[in-house]
């Protein structure tokens, strides 16, 4: 262990130049983007997989460009598929960014771009734990970096079908999850589900003047605040009735650590009940992600006849989202104001997940953070939802699945200024080699 340690940080520099190399590629796969950098992006994962002794090749047929390498296993050991994504999110105005979100820029410890922490950290974690190996890992090694995870991973399922004989293993690690703090590692092992549809609310057939018909009548905003007022009781929890609640968890935050995290302007309330990791893990939640109004540079005087809004419900592990799904819309169709025709479109489901632990790999990986890291490793949940679990554990049953990551409370994923911290990506790296060596004593 001590000489893979020598090797990972003796890497470091290689490292962070793989890193800065992705980081420059703006492999946006969200629709209406350019989809040349997310070709450019495939093209460089895999010509650094070759580098370090993967077989590797492109999958092009569907979407947007997918990478596999393969080490094959020495005879009688065992395989870990390793996941990562090489697209991106949208950066959003570079006003907001201090710095340029595909300039990878070094400062006091991070390297900041968009992508830095979610997910090209972990295609070079997996890149590498390999590299350690000089490409000769202990045990073999699979490795399927997506193209557009960011995009809803439309076409993951038929590619891992596709390749589903190269890709059967023993234990798959997903690096695209964070820590508990910056110097404490975790593993995630619950992640709450996401259900979603749009409501609309009317109350006109067509917009009216709104001094010759406000007063008797609402308009569609106001109706809609009411209804979406509804969704939360007078203490911030939500309102929907026959929810599960997942047990509670022992790891708590501290309150100035979580305003500080989400940026949180100095008198808002918290809202819920119970301990911090409970509301963001465990619980239900909804949110409001958007509604359809006029533009207030373009508002009349007129009573707006019709609203939208999509809503957004994350539900805890153990709860059918299908069954939560039914009971948000049952809520919003009893709960319409003033008699508004309310109805529901555009209904989506993602249940939450929970991965199996106790098992070897599970136990190796626990070891393979504390070791790296020098200091214990939690299990963590997350209040965000990793859709295409459900996949790898239907497409390989027998395998334990493993949620780990890079990122840290600073990091700052989706948003301006994402960043990686350097020396946690060190310790990722190095974790991820150790557990390919202690997974061969196993």
């Amino acid at each position: 262990m001590a000489d893979l340690r020598a090797r990972i940080h003796g890497a470091v520099p290689q490292i962070r130049a793989d890193l800065e190399r992705l980081v420059a590629i703006p492999s946006v796969s969200a629709r209406d983007f350019d989809p040349e950098p997310l070709r450019r992006s495939a093209d460089t994962v895999a010509e650094l997989l070759r580098e370090v002794g993967a077989e590797t090749k492109i999958l092009r047929s569907a979407g947007h460009p997918a990478v596999v390498g393969y080490v094959k296993a020495p005879p009688g050991k065992p395989t870990a598929l390793l996941y990562a994504h090489h697209d991106v999110q949208p950066p959003g105005p570079d006003s907001e960014w201090t710095t340029k979100p595909f300039a990878p820029t070094f400062q006091d410890g991070r390297l900041y771009g968009r992508g830095s922490s979610d997910d090209k950290a972990g295609v070079v974690a997996h890149i590498a734990a390999l590299r350690a190996f000089g490409g000769k890992p202990p045990i073999g090694v699979a490795v399927f970096i997506e193209g557009e995870e960011e995009a809803g991973s439309e076409n993951l399922r038929p590619y891992l079908e596709q390749e589903r004989a190269n890709l059967a293993c023993d234990a798959v690690v997903v690096a695209d999850g964070g820590n508990w703090r910056k110097g404490e590692p975790a593993l995630t092992t619950t992640l709450r589900g996401v259900v979603s549809c749009i409501v609309e609310v009317r109350v006109l057939d067509k917009a009216v003047h709104s001094g010759q018909f406000g007063g008797p009548f609402p308009d569609a905003l106001t109706a809609m605040a009411r209804l979406l007022a509804t969704l939360h009781d007078k203490k911030g929890d939500v309102a929907i009735v026959g929810l599960a609640k997942g047990k509670a968890r022992k790891l708590d935050l501290t309150e100035e650590e979580l305003r500080t995290q989400a940026g949180a302007r100095p008198n808002v309330q918290l809202i819920g009940k119970g301990g911090l990791t409970d509301r963001l893990w465990m619980k239900p939640s909804i949110s409001v992600l958007a509604i359809d109004a006029p533009p207030v540079r373009e508002a009349i005087n007129q009573l707006v006849p019709v609203s939208r809004a999509k809503v957004s419900m994350r539900i805890p592990p153990g709860q059918d989202g299908r069954k939560a799904l039914d009971a948000l819309i049952a809520h919003l169709l009893a709960n319409a104001p003033w008699g508004a025709q309310v109805s529901i479109s555009s209904e989506s489901t993602g249940e939450p997940f929970t991965t199996k632990t106790g098992g070897p790999a599970y136990k190796a990986m626990k070891s393979a953070l504390a070791k790296a890291w020098a200091h214990k490793a939690v299990d963590i949940g997350a209040g965000g939802t990793i859709p295409f679990l459900f996949d790898l554990a239907e497409l390989f049953p027998n395998a334990e699945i493993m949620v780990t990551g890079v990122e840290d409370p600073s990091s700052r994923a989706h948003g301006p200024d994402e960043s990686v911290d350097l020396d946690e990506l060190e310790r990722a790296c190095l974790a991820e080699a150790f557990f390919l060596e202690k997974l061969a004593k196993r």
